[in-house]
C-alpha cells in the first residue's frame, strides 16, 4: 500500500503522540523495550487504546480497552472507518491529493454500521464510536500491531484494514503519526530486508523484476530464478504432494513452531534429507540427517541487526564460538566450496558492502557510519544522508511524490476453525514476558517469572465445566488433544482460553492449532482454534468432524 516493507515511524515518535493504538499487540510482554516508549508517551499525556480479545498486561495499562472477539478485526476497523466518514472526520485534502482507490474503500465500509460491528465483534457501539473519533481527531497518532493481527488466515486483509484507517485520517508520512508493525521475532525486519522473503532480493528489489535481477546476477555471477519462491507453509504443502524432498533449516524449529504439529512432524519425517544449522539442538535438529553447530550471532559473530523502526545497528563479536561451532556466514561459504560454488568472502563487512552497493535503502550505511551514529534508519541511500526517522513524507509534498498510497478494501471473514457444540471454547495463543517462541533459547534458563504451561480460562468457565484451578484437563481440538493444567485467569472473558508455545517439550500446544493460512503471506491462524475441555480422568471422547 505504501511501497516499502517497513514500519513508518521511529520509536521516539510514540513518546510525542496524542493517541497510541495498540491493536493485537501485547507489547508489555512481547515487546517490552518498545512498551517503555509507550509509557513515556503516556506520561507525556497520550491516551493508550488497546484492541485485544484478552485484557492483557498491556490492556491493563490502557485508558481504553476494546475486548473484541477473536478474528473480528476487519469488522471493527471497517466500522471505525465508516464512523469517521459519517462524522466528516476524514482528512479530505490528504485523501484527494495523496491516495488512490478511496471510492472503493468508502463504498466497501458502508455496510459496517456500528450496530453490525457490535454484533460481530462484541465491542459496544459507543466504544467503537469513541475510539474512531479520538483517532481521527488526534494531531499525532501511532497505530501499532503485532501477531494478533497477522497470525490469521486473513492476515493481509487485517493489515489492509488498519492501514486504511491511517490513510483515511492522514496519520502517516509525518513526524508523530504512522503505522508500526512490531516484528514477531528478533531481526525479522533485517531478514526481510536482506531478501529472506520468497519474492524479494536484498534492499527491497523484486525478484520478478528483470532489471533488479540483472544487477544482482552481475554481482553474484550467477543466474537468479525468474519467479518467486515458496513461503514455509507452501513448502509443507509441497511436502504433502511429494514435490519437496529436502530442507535446509537455519535458526528455525519448524517441528515445533508450525501449526498442526502432528501434520508438520509427519511431513518432516518423510523427507529424504534435512540439514539443520543452529546454536541449539532443537527438536527439528533431532530429526535431521546432518546438524551444523552455529555460533551465537549476537555475541560470537560480526554483522548487523535491524529493528522494527528500520534502525540498522552493528553486532560485534565478544566471544569465540565453542567447540566446532562456526558463524553462519562461514558455514555457508565453506558449504559452497564443498559443493563447487564460490560464494565469495566470509568477512561480514565485505558482504555488507557488496549488499549496500545495490540496495537503495542501505547505500550510506558503512560500518563506520553505523558506529558513529549508533545505527541508521533506512532508507539511507548515500554516505551524506542522515537516515530516515519516518517514511512516506513524499505524500505531503505538493504535488505528492510517487507512488500514491492505495486504499485496499477488506472484508470481514471469521476464523476458519468454527465454534460449535462440540468445540465451544475459543483458544488463542501468545507469549509471556519471560519466554520466547518454542522455548529453545529460554527453556534452559531459570526465571523468577516463569511457570509451566497452562490452559488459562475464565473462572466462570471453570465453574461451569466443574474443573478446579490447577486441575489437569484434556484440551481437544479437531486435530488432536493434550493434557494440561487449568489456570484461572480473571482477565479472560467466558468462552476464551489462552496458551503459549513456550513449553513444547512438555505441552505441545501446536497439536491443537489449525494450519489454515493466509494465501499470500502463508501465516497460519495460530490465534483462533476451537477446542473443548474434558476431565483428564475421563475416557477420551471421539473427535467430532469439522
Amino acid at each position: 500500500m505504501f511501497g516499502a516493507g517497513g514500519g513508518t515511524s521511529s520509536y521516539r515518535e510514540v513518546e510525542e503522540a496524542n493517541i497510541i493504538l495498540l491493536w493485537g499487540s501485547n507489547a508489555r510482554e512481547a515487546h517490552p523495550i518498545y512498551f517503555h516508549h509507550v509509557l513515556k508517551g503516556m506520561r507525556n499525556g497520550a491516551r493508550l487504546i488497546v484492541v485485544d480479545p484478552r485484557r492483557t498486561t498491556s490492556a491493563q495499562w490502557a485508558d481504553t480497552w476494546l475486548g473484541l472477539d477473536v478474528g473480528s478485526d476487519v469488522a471493527l476497523a471497517n466500522a471505525m472507518g465508516r464512523e469517521i466518514l459519517e462524522a466528516g472526520l476524514e482528512n479530505r485534502a490528504f485523501i484527494s491529493k495523496s491516495t488512490a482507490s478511496f471510492e472503493s474503500y468508502r463504498d466497501g465500509v458502508q455496510k459496517y454500521t456500528l450496530a453490525y460491528a457490535e454484533q460481530e465483534t462484541g465491542v459496544p457501539a459507543a466504544a467503537i464510536r469513541d475510539v474512531a473519533h479520538a483517532y481521527a481527531k488526534a494531531e499525532k497518532a501511532q497505530l501499532c500491531w503485532t501477531l494478533g493481527i497477522t497470525e490469521h488466515h486473513n492476515a493481509l486483509d487485517n493489515v489492509f484494514a488498519l492501514i486504511n484507517l491511517a490513510l483515511l485520517t492522514g496519520h502517516v508520512g509525518r513526524w508523530g503519526s504512522g503505522v508500526c508493525p512490531l516484528r514477531g521475532q528478533n531481526n525479522v525486519q533485517g531478514g526481510g530486508d536482506m531478501g529472506a522473503l520468497p519474492n524479494k532480493l536484498p534492499g527491497g528489489h523484486d525478484v520478478e523484476n528483470p532489471a533488479s535481477r540483472a544487477e544482482w546476477e552481475r554481482v553474484w555471477r550467477a543466474p537468479i530464478p525468474h519467479h518467486r519462491g515458496w513461503h514455509l507453509s507452501r513448502m509443507f504443502e509441497e511436502m504433502e504432494h511429494g514435490k519437496f524432498r529436502g530442507l535446509y533449516v537455519l535458526g528455525e524449529n519448524p517441528a515445533q513452531s508450525e501449526a498442526d504439529q502432528t501434520r508438520a512432524m509427519h511431513l518432516l519425517s518423510g523427507l529424504d534429507f534435512i540439514l539443520v544449522q543452529d546454536m541449539f539442538l532443537t527438536r527439528t535438529g533431532e530429526m535431521a540427517h546432518v546438524v551444523l553447530p552455529a555460533a551465537a550471532s549476537w555475541c560470537e559473530d560480526e554483522g548487523t541487526v535491524t529493528s522494527s523502526e528500520r534502525r540498522v545497528q552493528r553486532v560485534r563479536k565478544a566471544l569465540d564460538p565453542p567447540g566446532q561451532a562456526k558463524p553462519d556466514l562461514a558455514i555457508l561459504v565453506e558449504l559452497g566450496k564443498r559443493l563447487g560454488v564460490d560464494l565469495g568472502s566470509s568477512v561480514a563487512e565485505q558482504v555488507w558492502d557488496e549488499m549496500r552497493s545495490l540496495s537503495p535503502w542501505h547505500g550510506g550505511m558503512s560500518y563506520r557510519r553505523l558506529e558513529e551514529h549508533n545505527g541508521l534508519q533506512w532508507p539511507c541511500p548515500d554516505e551524506s544522508h542522515p537516515g530516515s526517522p519516518f517514511l512516506h513524507g513524499r505524500l505531503w509534498d505538493d504535488p505528492p511524490g510517487e507512488p500514491l498510497a492505495i486504499f485496499v478494501a477488506a472484508e470481514h471473514d471469521p476464523p476458519v476453525d468454527k465454534l460449535s457444540e462440540d468445540f465451544p471454547i475459543r483458544l488463542t495463543t501468545g507469549r509471556r514476558l519471560d519466554s520466547y517462541n518454542t522455548g529453545v533459547q529460554t527453556g534452559g534458563y531459570t526465571s523468577p517469572l516463569r511457570r509451566g504451561e497452562s490452559l488459562d480460562i475464565a473462572p466462570e468457565d471453570g465453574e461451569r465445566l466443574s474443573v478446579a484451578d490447577g486441575e489437569l484437563v484434556r484440551a481437544v481440538s479437531r486435530r488432536g488433544s493434550l493434557e494440561v493444567p487449568v489456570r484461572y485467569d480473571e482477565t479472560l472473558r467466558p468462552g476464551l482460553a489462552f496458551m503459549t508455545l513456550h513449553f513444547q517439550d512438555d505441552v505441545a500446544t501446536n497439536i491443537l492449532t489449525i494450519d489454515a493460512t493466509d494465501p499470500k503471506t502463508g501465516t497460519a491462524e495460530f490465534k483462533a482454534t476451537a477446542i473443548r475441555i474434558e476431565k483428564a480422568t475421563a475416557k477420551a471422547s471421539p473427535q467430532a468432524t469439522p
